[in-house]
């Protein structure tokens, strides 16, 4: 998975490739909403911190730098103007990016703002586990079966995925190296916010046959790790969770930073039908971020480092 993501002419670093936007469609690129969204989450942040003079904002697996040009557009001149935004991914940069916008192979140290990773976490390879045992895969996508599970690895299967470790029917991934990779982008951030956004489940509800797939130009396809397709895993975000995290639905997550998840008036139409034309317009870019069983139900892991929880009803763990 390594090799076929970020190895020579891998998946996410191929030279002139189309990026993460030419084989699926996520978030940041369904509406600008998203982008509005994730800057009104920034304004909390700064809110939070008192306004301070610098305000970092890391967008961890940047894509071709798609949010942060999207945030940089939806914030007002006086924050913008304070915001130190880094795009954190393995690529080259694109030509023609905001010069404002510095690209980086991993997330600065010492930061004080919001750490944003959107469907990062289930592209960190991860290793896959079957009959108590590792799963080999060669380059064309052939299976056989490898050798037992080492200590560290079944530990975290008996934690977070019950049966898994001791041979029971069906496969699990093992989400250890997720857990390791968020923590040490947490650790980056001095005082702020942390957030991960991604395809989730939690342990009660663990898939049996684990969630390991390919994309490639918009559609589903095995995951064959030839550098030819992007291959993906659900998150265990329950997993990855430190102290004072909580766990939210991105329905839930973008209700409580403004998006609307309803129609607007009917009467609007007879008093401005202009502006019900754009509400209307709205709604049904917000209806797709929001959807139950769609991008609604992806997980948001929201990390708090030295500030109150977000939302402040959240509890964390």
């Amino acid at each position: 998975m390594e090799a076929a993501l970020y190895g020579p002419d891998g998946f996410y670093v191929r030279p002139g490739g189309p990026g993460p936007a030419g084989h699926f469609r996520t978030s940041v690129h369904a509406s600008p909403r998203y982008a509005g969204a994730v800057a009104r989450l920034l304004r909390t942040v700064d809110g939070a911190l008192g306004h301070p003079e610098r305000l970092d904002l890391v967008d961890v697996g940047a894509g071709r730098g798609e949010l942060l040009t999207g945030v940089l557009a939806a914030l007002p001149p006086e924050v913008a103007g304070r915001v130190r935004p880094y795009a954190v991914e393995r690529a080259e940069r694109p030509p023609g990016l905001d010069p404002r916008i510095r690209w980086a192979a991993e997330p600065p140290e010492g930061t004080t703002g919001l750490l944003f990773a959107n469907e990062w976490l289930d592209n960190v390879p991860l290793d896959v586990a079957e009959d108590g045992r590792y799963v080999l895969v060669a380059p064309d996508g052939t299976e056989t079966p490898g050798g037992p599970l080492d200590a560290a690895d079944r530990a975290w299967l008996e934690r977070w995925w019950p049966g898994a470790a001791a041979g029971e029917e069906g496969r699990a991934e093992i989400g250890r190296t997720r857990d390791e990779a968020w923590a040490a982008a947490v650790a980056t951030l001095e005082r702020g916010l942390a957030v991960a956004v991604d395809y989730a489940h939690t342990r009660a509800a663990r898939p049996p046959f684990g969630t390991l797939t390919g994309f490639r130009e918009g559609r589903e396809v095995p995951p064959v790790p030839d550098g030819g397709c992007d291959v993906t895993a659900h998150v265990a975000l329950d997993a990855c969770a430190g102290p004072g995290a909580a766990l939210l639905t991105q329905r839930e997550a973008l209700t409580a930073l403004g998006v609307p998840c309803g129609r607007p008036p009917l009467a609007l139409a007879s008093t401005d039908p202009a502006a019900y034309v754009r509400a209307l317009s709205a709604a049904g870019e917000a209806a797709e971020l929001t959807a139950r069983g769609g991008l609604g139900d992806f997980g948001w892991l929201v990390q708090p480092v030295g500030i109150p929880p977000w939302p402040p009803a959240a509890g964390g763990r």
